[in-house]
């Protein structure tokens, strides 16, 4: 029975996670790599710790009552979790046990000195390290000692910062294992940490090295500044050494403690530059051995390295698949596209099935590969101006990357150029009818879908959907609809650069934009005040609404209509999902859940529209935008013609005014038709699945979410699905809400920030970029899913990033603030149609700015003060 409580490393396998946790399964692995040196010792396994928690019965009900506690409730966690810990240590160590260990340690030397370190199956994953979970004891001697420090590693197990951290990343306690490993102690002249990749950048060209006098705790424990070497192809490129007064040295009866480093030797290298070099040729071997990026803690003993620990870096973006050895430059769609949320493998691959240009994917996150466009220089200078335009950080990053000349090739201009270059008129003439008939087109083709779409089920359905991808890209790209996008884009760039040259005024189309026609974002918004309008005289469906929480979302309506009033109610809401009920927030991933399947989403929004607005609220506050905008247009018109040859700069004003009212509304229109079809598409492959799980073959619907196209396809022909499959993609999907996509990404893995070049603003302003005139004061709400909306009027919107499924909340607040977006993007144009101060691309918002504090936008200038 004991060989199961204790293996030794040489014997363990990387794969025996389970048995001997993350930590312990890493070291097997390390001691089977040529040229690494790993200090001898063995595994406790899990087996073990499962024995000692079967001795005490009552373990069960106080897991129950950790379970069941609220993450953010620190007093209760913290007392519950202390109680499991004095339990598990009071637990005596059963003899065949006790036994196992004290044998292994007799193998290894039974007064030698040991490193006791615990290894718990959820820890140095791919996915999530859990570094610094739970415990390690360093220098421990005697068996007695040794059997005492692995029961305090069983019980770190439930250290308070661990139980957080399991609840938060959504795993349970019984899931989770605790492994020992008892490893003979070095006691090195050096030690610290080896990151193969750049923990900041995430390059993965370049290593960097930390270093101090003595064991690695001084270090982790942050009791000295350690040396910082940077090596990049083998060679150092950057260094720090730091002034090390203290170092952790192990005492000859046990324990360890801090010591004075002479002051001689205090600035002096912890390695010399042949070391590092050398070292870091040992983090690459180990690196390829595992496949990914190390974080790798060292030793160094008479010029001789050993690795006493390497997990995998989790907090790198991941890279997109390219194929060659070539360099890439990537740019994140999420950020034009205002989702920078991962989206699930069905998704991403519809998306990139439907898409104008080909994508890439990379941690949940869609990327579009710049380098071509980069390469040639007229292609590089229009880019370089759009996405500028668009967000001025990203174009800040390519400049970054363009710096650096060997990285990006320069090749020749040849072939079609980029988008058309700035101010450069369409060539369609200002007719609203142009924008009449697309929108007609649209609709005729998507009546063609749903028509079509209801008698194909099975391969059949799947062969119907590529030959529907192609009409919907076909729609995408009509040249017309293209040059509608267009010519509204760059008559708003024409008359905000004019008028600033010729009258000093910036950001004059944001007022002459206001209320345009054919906007159907904005048309969602008032829509919604309307349905308000319908509800407001009606108490009790009001009070039924604030008790909608504990409703399902496919009763709600009917529900509704059971109350006084609530089948009035139910009609306006069922008339603004049929218009309406296709977006959702994150909605470009079509597994998300549309408002038609989940209406209970809207009721906060709702309710806030009922309290904070008078009835007719939305047809006033369309007019009212009409009318300022008409008011723009006379002073501007009338103050150019008081110029200097005035009559022709005003008569071209006025064209570029008609042009951007006729056209900016359109604008809104594409994305709005892909959304539209996205949920034909969706509840087609949904009745695909219910027949799968009629069918036994998938347990339960949202399932097909985790599987491609392409994958889904396979299943629905072969009827067979591996389950193990679904739940790896799960535990990916999982883990990339962990992750920050960059807006610019290299193939050297290296995540790109662009910064604003500004000096325009307040000390202490958080910068962004204008992208709605004028300036507002109020109380901050910072909100990061719509549905917990709770909004007052003179709120200021304070969000990660917003996209048309937003707009609703846009007529209640009087200005917006948030960290991803630029000119162009959904957020910017509802906030200038309903003439919102707006900044956008704000860094961090969300943290730097508190829930309820007051603020001042500046959405003229492009930055935010955050008041006393």
């Amino acid at each position: 029975m004991s060989e199961r409580y204790v293996l030794d490393l040489r014997e363990v396998a990387e794969t025996q996670v389970a048995v001997v946790g993350g930590k312990g399964g890493h070291l097997g692995g390390l001691s089977r790599i040529e040229g690494i040196r790993v200090p001898d010792g063995f595994c406790v396994t899990t087996d073990a710790f499962r024995r000692i928690m079967a001795e005490v019965p009552s373990i069960d009900d106080q897991l129950d009552q950790l379970s069941r506690v609220n993450p953010d409730d620190r007093e209760a966690v913290r007392t519950l979790s202390a109680r499991i810990r004095r339990t598990i240590e009071g637990i005596a160590i059963p003899g065949d046990l006790r036994g196992a260990i004290t044998r292994a340690l007799g193998r290894h030397g039974e007064q030698a000195a040991y490193a006791v370190r615990s290894s718990a199956t959820a820890e140095d994953l791919p996915t999530a390290s859990f570094a610094g979970q739970q415990d390690t004891y360093l220098n421990v001697v005697g068996p007695t000692a040794i059997l005492q420090h692995i029961s305090r590693c069983w019980a770190s197990l439930f250290t308070e910062r661990a139980v957080t951290y399991r609840r938060r990343g959504g795993i349970d306690h019984r899931t989770v294992h605790m492994a020992v490993v008892v490893q003979r102690m070095v006691f090195p002249d050096a030690a610290g940490i080896l990151f193969t990749a750049d923990p900041v950048t995430g390059n993965r060209k370049v290593a960097t090295v930390d270093a101090g006098f003595g064991l690695g705790e001084a270090l982790v424990s942050g009791l000295v500044n350690p040396d910082v070497f940077t090596v990049r192809h083998g060679e150092i490129v950057a260094r720090t050494i730091a002034a090390k007064q203290r170092a952790v040295h192990a005492l000859p009866d046990g324990g360890t403690r801090e010591a004075a480093i002479d002051a001689r030797r205090q600035e002096q290298p912890a390695l010399t530059d042949a070391q590092v070099v050398r070292l870091v040729e040992l983090g690459r071997r180990i690196e390829a051995h595992f496949g990914r990026p190390q974080d790798i803690e060292w030793c160094l003993v008479d010029d001789d390295f050993q690795i006493v620990q390497s997990r995998p870096i989790t907090t790198l973006f991941p890279i997109p698949e390219s194929g060659d050895q070539e360099n890439h430059v990537y740019l994140s769609v999420g950020h034009q596209q205002m989702m920078t949320d991962p989206m699930k493998p069905l998704g991403i691959s519809v998306w990139q099935l439907t898409a104008m240009a080909p994508m890439h994917e990379a941690g949940g996150r869609l990327f579009v590969d710049a380098t071509r466009r980069l390469a040639s220089p007229a292609n590089r200078a229009a880019l370089l101006d759009v996405v500028g335009r668009g967000d001025p950080l990203i174009r800040d990053a390519l400049e970054t990357v363009l710096e650096r000349d060997d990285f990006v090739p320069s090749l020749p201009d040849a072939g079609p150029g980029g988008p058309p270059a700035r101010g450069a008129s369409a060539p369609i003439e200002t007719d609203p009818a142009i924008v009449t008939g697309l929108i007609e087109r649209s609709r005729t083709s998507i009546a063609a879908l749903e028509r079509d779409i209801r008698t194909k089920t099975g391969p059949a359905l799947f062969d119907f959907l590529r030959e529907a991808f192609e009409e919907h890209k076909r729609v995408l790209t009509d040249p017309l609809s293209m040059q509608a996008i267009m010519a509204g884009m760059e008559a708003t760039w024409w008359l905000n650069d004019t008028l600033r040259e010729w009258l000093g005024e910036k950001n004059a189309a944001d007022t002459l934009t206001l209320s345009a026609p054919d906007n159907v974002t904005s048309e969602m918004g008032l829509a919604l005040l309307d349905v308000a309008d319908v509800i407001r005289p009606h108490p009790e469906v009001v009070a039924f609404l604030r008790g909608v929480e504990s409703i399902e979302d496919d009763a709600f309506l009917d529900e509704l209509a059971k109350v006084a009033g609530g089948a009035e109610a139910r009609d306006a809401i069922e008339s603004y999902l049929d218009r309406y009920g296709m977006r959702c927030v994150g909605e470009i991933d079509i597994t998300r859940p549309r408002w038609r399947e989940r209406p209970t989403t809207l009721v906060p929004v709702i309710l806030d529209n009922v309290r904070n607005f008078e009835p007719g609220a939305a047809g006033r506050r369309f007019e009212q935008g009409r009318q300022k905008a008409r008011e723009k247009e006379r002073d501007v018109l009338s103050r150019l013609r008081a110029l200097p040859d005035g009559d022709r700069k005003a008569d071209e004003a006025k064209r570029m005014i008609d042009r951007v009212r006729t056209f900016i509304g359109y604008r809104e229109y594409p994305k709005y038709g892909i959304i539209s079809r996205y949920f034909v598409y969706k509840r087609a492959l949904l009745a695909e699945a219910e027949r799968l799980v009629e069918a036994g073959v998938l347990p339960e619907q949202e399932d097909i979410f985790y599987l491609t196209f392409q994958e889904l396809h396979d299943v629905v022909r072969s009827h067979q699905v591996d389950d193990r499959f679904i739940q790896r993609r799960k535990d990916a999907f999982r883990s990339y809400h962990a992750l920050t996509p960059p807006r610019v990404l290299t193939s050297d893995g290296e995540a790109v920030t662009g910064a604003y070049r500004r000096d325009d603003a307040p000390a202490g302003a958080l910068i962004g970029l204008p992208v709605s005139a004028g300036t507002i004061e109020g109380r901050a709400r910072v909100i990061l899913d719509m549905g917990e909306a709770d909004l007052e009027a003179g709120d200021i919107l304070v969000t990660a990033f917003t996209d048309p499924s937003w707009s609703p909340l846009f007529v209640g607040i009087a200005g917006l603030v948030t960290e991803v977006g630029g000119l162009m993007t959904h957020g910017a144009v509802i906030a200038r149609e309903y003439g919102l101060p707006a900044v956008v691309g704000v860094e961090r918002a969300t943290r730097l700015i508190r829930d309820g504090q007051r603020i001042r936008v500046h959405g003229t200038d492009g930055y935010v003060e955050i008041l006393p």
